[in-house]
């Protein structure tokens, strides 16, 4: 689902909605349901005595809420609850079209972070960049509150306007900004060609994209009468999305064999795998590239792992973010609902994605101009202060997320098109399908 979360990247892995929460108390004894159940009967204890004694009368629904909230900043960063504004902006969001401002944010310290903006979106145009941080919107402080009290920066009505007021390193006085609200579509592949060369860019997944992104391959082979000499993957900067639409477009690329493992806490894995069909039988001897950043999240990840074990494609670009988990949303009620992480994600040849991110093939570091120098990076899933642990170990990093909007000075783009063209060569490229080295996974990882 492409949905702004508490993480450093706005888009992440999620499994389908449910309905209500699983019964997982299964392995719980007698002696930890008692100490749960002593603990409520304190929790309450607690909350009367607050209710009927605090010199200012709080509202019940107020302290119900910050227990909640209380409750979820002791698990990973990932999982958080999801009040009626927010569970609707999923839904919508997942659906991959709503009114916005294209805005993908993190809160640091109580402060909002920009971390990426939607192409193409009203936030875009104006010049918002990543980094900056939003300290108020339409006239009021936003500083202390977390991205669920503050809808109106991220969804909207069609039309409707939001003024910003923006800190930005090296500017002395807030930047502000009047925005008015657009429908920003979610997880569209968009074909170009570059010197013949098909690009295919995907800036976030959402339950359009696998048919779209048949749609592009289709559209890259019918554009020149023939399979291209090969076709770049650009999925720099893409937070991720829905895991179903990930393992849909990895098929697209595979004929065969695993996409990527999960485990939960029950300690069961389960595989997704590559069928044939007819669209990766019009591209099975096409070469190709895809492009990451440090941007490069999630279901992203997972495809870009995949495509890398399988060596149906190089990697060109530099470290991704390394999420290696997956959410499930889970509805409570109507209109609420909590994210929650339930499983780790494995790329073909066990590697986990958590806390390390995927390497590429051909690191290529893009130049990044002056104004934007020191700000164009990000730390990575490892430098979140809440991040479950690597279980093969954690590497702490920056990785540049800076893209050009001109595709003559994307440093990366043009080495990937050079690639193909034959201008220049690497032992990496093209990558050899035939010698597939991902290895299964062993059943029981510790």
């Amino acid at each position: 689902m492409s949905i702004v979360t508490s993480s450093a990247v706005a888009a992440l892995a999620f499994l389908p909605v449910k309905s209500d929460a699983p019964d997982e108390r299964h392995g719980t004894g007698s002696a930890e349901g008692g100490a749960a159940y002593r603990e409520l009967a304190l929790f309450g204890e607690v909350l009367e005595q607050v209710r009927n004694r605090h010199v200012d009368a709080p509202k019940d629904a107020q302290l119900i809420r910050a227990a909640i909230d209380g409750m979820f900043t002791t698990l990973d960063a990932h999982s958080s609850y999801l009040p009626p504004e927010r569970f609707d902006e999923i839904r919508r969001q997942d659906a991959g079209s709503f009114g916005g401002l294209g805005i993908e944010a993190t809160v640091e310290d109580g402060v909002v972070k920009v971390t990426a903006l939607i192409e193409d979106s009203p936030a875009g145009r104006a010049g918002i960049r990543a980094n900056d941080r939003i300290v108020e919107v339409d006239g009021k402080p936003i500083s202390g509150q977390t991205l669920e009290q503050m809808p109106a920066l991220f969804l909207g009505e069609v039309g409707s306007t939001a003024e910003l007021a923006i800190l930005r390193e090296g500017v002395a006085s807030p930047i502000k900004l009047k925005l008015r609200r657009e429908i920003i579509t979610l997880g569209i592949p968009r074909l170009t060609f570059e010197q013949a060369v098909p690009v295919i860019r995907l800036a976030s997944f959402s339950e359009q994209t696998q048919e779209g992104m048949e749609r592009v391959i289709r559209a890259a082979v019918d554009g020149a009468g023939r399979p291209p000499a090969g076709i770049i993957l650009d999925l720099r900067n893409n937070g991720g999305g829905p895991l179903d639409q990930a393992r849909r477009v990895a098929d697209a690329f595979l004929a065969r064999g695993a996409i990527f493992y999960s485990r939960g806490r029950d300690e069961r894995m389960s595989r997704y795998a590559a069928h044939p069909d007819a669209v990766d039988a019009l591209i099975a001897a096409v070469p190709v590239i895809v492009l990451v950043n440090g941007g490069t999240a999630s279901a992203a990840e997972i495809v870009a792992g995949a495509l890398q074990d399988r060596r149906r494609a190089t990697l060109v670009g530099t470290r991704t973010f390394g999420k290696g988990v997956v959410q499930t949303v889970i509805a409570l009620g109507e209109h609420a609902g909590m994210s929650l992480t339930t499983a780790r994600v494995y790329t073909p040849s066990n590697r986990s994605i958590q806390a390390l991110g995927i390497e590429p093939d051909i690191e290529v570091v893009q130049a990044v101009p002056e104004a934007y120098a020191g700000k164009a990076t990000v730390a990575g899933e490892a430098g979140l202060a809440r991040h479950l642990r690597g279980e093969q170990g954690e590497a702490t990093f920056t990785s540049s997320i800076y893209v050009p909007a001109a595709h003559a000075d994307d440093e990366q783009l043009q080495y990937a098109i050079k690639l193909i063209l034959g201008q220049v060569h690497h032992a990496a490229y093209p990558a050899d399908i035939e010698n597939d080295q991902a290895r299964p996974l062993q059943v029981q990882l510790r």
